[in-house]
């Protein structure tokens, strides 16, 4: 098969996925009002989900450098719609809060196919080909939140649960008959794999940087995700869970800059086009603030955050991917852990900012984080390195 049209498979058989991971933030108001459970316990859903995915990435996503890659993604997708059928039945807070856990842990299939879709194309087109696949998870994550509204408006919050259990049986199918096949790179036991990501964090000075500022940038996007359906059914908006999912539509621009990135780490310095994105990502808070109950500043934020966490991400992956081959799952095990630790951290503080002081704590937390981000990537960037070349002149006297 051509292989842009491997790369286009792989994008939908990952967005299909990771849309799992985000089909609960518009419901949240939902849920909370189905079981009658206070904000802060609802809260846990998002973060718990983000837990497990973490554990997922740490546990599973390495064994695409051992096992055949195929097989490995359709049982994880057999696994996953077990975990959204337990969702979907929970008869309490407290079962859906484990469900979550569950879906988060076996949902890391997207993460085994975009190390799958660089091993399949040549080292120049590795930011392409990582953009090509990551703007199929951009868009899941877009249509996760549009239908997961639509759904839990019209059929109650469960129903998104059912189908998409439905919808991992059918695209695991799919993958059996459609994906390539691909054989293990290395030949390690299970326990050496897994102890190997220290000495892969040890030796990888870059996948550490980049680790810190994806962790770093994703907090920021959990702390509005996770609190917007809250703002938007407070008053004065008083919105519903349709219209939280519809805003999620203005995140489209995160799959075009994903395309955009992806080219753009091929050829100019993929650290400065995250530090472009971190700032795009930082510029949103502010619009969040200043324009507060205004249907333009939230429309206009959502963009900006999209397109500023998406070039965040492009880019560090193209940077992680310019490392040696043989250990790129085990580079996006780590990288993706912390991202999603990031991210669960940012859900945590984002329902605590918004269950102490509101909206306003929750634009001053998230710009804190992000603004630390960027002087974390100033520092590596233009601060570091002369300062190392400075040492090495008095060195040298």
């Amino acid at each position: 098969m051509d292989i842009n049209k491997t790369l286009l498979i792989m994008a939908v058989v990952g967005g299909a996925t990771v849309a799992n991971l985000y089909y609960n933030q518009p419901l949240l108001a939902l849920i909370a009002e189905s079981f009658h459970a206070p904000t802060q316990q609802v809260g846990l859903i998002p973060m718990m989900t983000q837990i497990g995915y973490a554990l997922g990435l740490l546990l599973f996503v390495p064994l695409g450098d051992i096992l055949e890659r195929r097989r490995l993604i359709v049982t994880m997708l057999i696994a996953t719609a077990l975990a959204l059928l337990t969702a979907a039945m929970s008869p309490n807070i407290a079962c859906l809060i484990i469900a979550s856990l569950l879906i988060g842990m076996t949902t890391i299939v997207p993460q085994l196919v975009v190390p799958f879709a660089v091993f399949l194309v040549e080292p120049e087109k590795r930011g392409k080909a990582v953009g090509t696949v990551m703007s199929g998870l951009f868009i899941g994550i877009v249509l996760a939140r549009i239908t997961s509204g639509f759904v839990g408006a019209n059929f109650g919050w469960r129903a998104i649960y059912f189908f998409a259990s439905g919808l991992m049986i059918f695209i695991g199918l799919v993958s059996t008959f459609v994906l390539p096949k691909a054989k293990p790179s290395v030949t390690l036991s299970y326990p050496k794999l897994i102890l190997s990501l220290g000495e892969v964090i040890r030796e990888q000075l870059l996948l550490r940087q980049v680790a810190l500022i994806g962790a770093m940038s994703f907090a920021g996007y959990s702390i509005f995700w996770s609190t917007m359906a809250f703002f938007l059914k407070a008053q004065p908006l008083n919105y519903s869970s349709q219209v939280a999912g519809m805003f999620g539509l203005v995140g489209i621009v995160g799959a075009i800059a994903a395309v955009v990135a992806g080219r753009m780490a091929d050829r100019k310095n993929p650290r400065l086009i995250s530090m472009l994105g971190v700032v795009i990502s930082s510029s949103s808070f502010l619009v969040f603030s200043l324009a507060r109950y205004e249907l333009w500043g939230l429309i206009l934020g959502v963009i900006l955050l999209d397109l500023g966490v998406q070039t965040t991400q492009i880019s560090n992956q193209a940077q992680i991917y310019s490392l040696p081959a043989k250990i790129h799952s085990r580079l996006n095990t780590v990288y993706m852990v912390s991202y999603f630790v990031g991210g669960a951290m940012g859900s945590y503080c984002g329902n605590y900012a918004w269950s102490s002081w509101q909206w306003n704590g929750v634009c001053t937390v998230a710009l804190f984080v992000l603004v630390s981000a960027l002087s974390i990537l100033y520092f590596t960037i233009f601060w570091k390195k002369p300062q190392q070349q400075l040492l090495n002149a008095r060195l040298t006297r």
